[in-house]
Parts: C-alpha cells; sequence; structure tokens
C-alpha cells in the first residue's frame, strides 16, 4: 500500500491548497514591505528599496515597543515556567484531589483571551475595582495598576501568567509521566533527598521538553495583541503598546501597507534571532542530558 501512486492523488493537491494558503501571502507581503503603499489616503504602489525598513529601524517607538514586548514575554514565562512546575509536580504525586485540581487549572487556558482582558479590566480598575476596593479596606491608597507605566505592565504580566500558566502544566505533566521509575528507586536505596531528586534526576531529564514549551510560550506572547488592546489599549501614552499592537496601529488605523508589512518581517527577524540565541545556549545543556 505503501508504494500505490494513488495516494499522491490525495497527497498533491492538499499541499498545493496549502502551499498557495500560505506562502501566497508571505510572498505578496514581502513585496509590499520594498513600496510605498497607503490605502488610506489611496497612493499607487511604488517601489522605495528598504526605505520603510531604515524608517522603521530609525523610529524609537519600534524599539520601544521591542522592549516592552521583550519583558512582558520573558517575565512572564519565566514565572509561568516556575509556577507551571511547581504545579505539576505537585499534581504528579498525586496530592488530595488531584483530579479536580488538574481540571481546575486547565479552565483559564480555555476562555478566549478578550474575555479575561475584559474581567481583569473590571478588576483592575483605579477606582471601581474590586482588588482596589480591598487595597482600600485594608487602609491602603488606589494603586494606578492601568494608568502606570510599571503597573500597567505588571498587571499584563499577571493576566498572561494566570491564563497561560495550565498549558505549562499540562506539557510537563505529560513528560513527568513519561520518566522512568527505577531510577527514583535507586536514588531512594542512596537516601537521596527529594531535593537531591529533583535537582540531580527530574530538572535534567525533563530539560528537553521544559526548553520546547519555553520556546512555544515565547514566540506565543511576542504574538500578544487582545489581552493589551482590551487591557490598557497600549497605554498609558504608548508605554504599554506591543509589537503587535504597533502593527495593527500601523495596518488598520493609518492604512500605510508598506510600513506595516516592513514591520512584521523585522518583527519575524526579531523572533528568529532570538529563538536561534535561545536554542544555542541551551544546546550544550541539551546534548548533556539527552
Amino acid at each position: 500500500m505503501r508504494n500505490d501512486p494513488i495516494k499522491y492523488f490525495f497527497i498533491w493537491p492538499a499541499l498545493f491548497v496549502v502551499l498557495a494558503v500560505s506562502i501566497f501571502p508571505l510572498i505578496y507581503s514581502l513585496t509590499t514591505s520594498f513600496m510605498s503603499f497607503r490605502l488610506v489616503p489611496p497612493t499607487p504602489p511604488r517601489f522605495i528599496g528598504l526605505e520603510n525598513y531604515g524608517n522603521l529601524l530609525a523610529n524609537p517607538r519600534f524599539w520601544h515597543v521591542t522592549l516592552t514586548t521583550s519583558i512582558i514575554a520573558f517575565v512572564s514565562v519565566a514565572i509561568q515556567y516556575v509556577i507551571g512546575f511547581a504545579v505539576a509536580l505537585a499534581l504528579h504525586a498525586k496530592v488530595p484531589g488531584e483530579k479536580l485540581f488538574r481540571v481546575g487549572f486547565l479552565m483559564p487556558m480555555l476562555i478566549a483571551p478578550v474575555a479575561v482582558a475584559l474581567i481583569a479590566r473590571q478588576i483592575f480598575n483605579p477606582t471601581q475595582g474590586p482588588l482596589n476596593q480591598f487595597m482600600t479596606f485594608l487602609g491602603f491608597p488606589n494603586l494606578p495598576f492601568l494608568t502606570d507605566t510599571y503597573w500597567s505592565i505588571g498587571a499584563l504580566i499577571t493576566v498572561e501568567v494566570w491564563q497561560w500558566t495550565p498549558f505549562i502544566i499540562l506539557m510537563l505533566l505529560a513528560g513527568l509521566a513519561t520518566l522512568p521509575d527505577d531510577v527514583y528507586e535507586a536514588a531512594s536505596l542512596e537516601n537521596a533527598s527529594p531535593w537531591r531528586q529533583f535537582w540531580d534526576i527530574t530538572f535534567p531529564m525533563m530539560l528537553p521538553i521544559s526548553a520546547a514549551v519555553v520556546f512555544i510560550r515565547l514566540i506565543e506572547s511576542y504574538k500578544i495583541i487582545d489581552t493589551v488592546f482590551v487591557l490598557t489599549g497600549g497605554g498609558p501614552g504608548i508605554s504599554t503598546e506591543t509589537l503587535t499592537l504597533f502593527a495593527y496601529q500601523e495596518g488598520f488605523k493609518k492604512f500605510n501597507l508598506g510600513y506595516t508589512s516592513a514591520l512584521s518581517f523585522l518583527f519575524l527577524i526579531v523572533i528568529t534571532v532570538i529563538g536561534v540565541v535561545y536554542l544555542a545556549i541551551l544546546k550544550p545543556y541539551l546534548a548533556k542530558h539527552r
């Protein structure tokens, strides 16, 4: 059956559809990035070479939103990983009510990010939010959760951690379930403490899946837009604006398609560089524990 040529009649049409749907927009967007192309006011496409890229690299706003996005992505993913690993270890150890906790911890991941951001916007409301009302009850002043740069970034990170830590819990739980029991039995015979078992056995053996999970979450965190759009709108000012929100502002509000296409490909370059550096740093450790 594997050599039956009829299979190509099913494979190739699907492959051509996937290529047409994915590659054509990519090539068109790359071509547009080298042009001056606006919809409002309507201007005919005009080839300008690397001018859009040069303007972006010279724009302080681009570097600001890149830094803001990086802070939100790296800090939130680091917290997600620490909390996710701790919860996964607890669930793997069969704590009381473990099955109920598994379902409960996965619920945030199943809610739409826009809905989560709307709820968080009410909670973090500077004047009428329940969190500030509770702080006032304890004698503290109202905190500017959504009107101050650092508090706003902290609110975004908190929402990201709450919603996407379950993904890391789920992945790490799957990894913990594949670890061999005989290694831990041998460690117990050597009177190794649970702490030593974690650092010498569990963590090294979980490093490959940990690296993959963190990499996936980093890529996803760099694409954050819905939570920022609803929760802070990029404000105050542009202090919490991210790369994708910046692209939205340029593309769907200013209709500057050439500039937005260049921004999208610079975004791709940023993600690629981060991914290459991340994998290069982890490669010696992954090779050691393979």
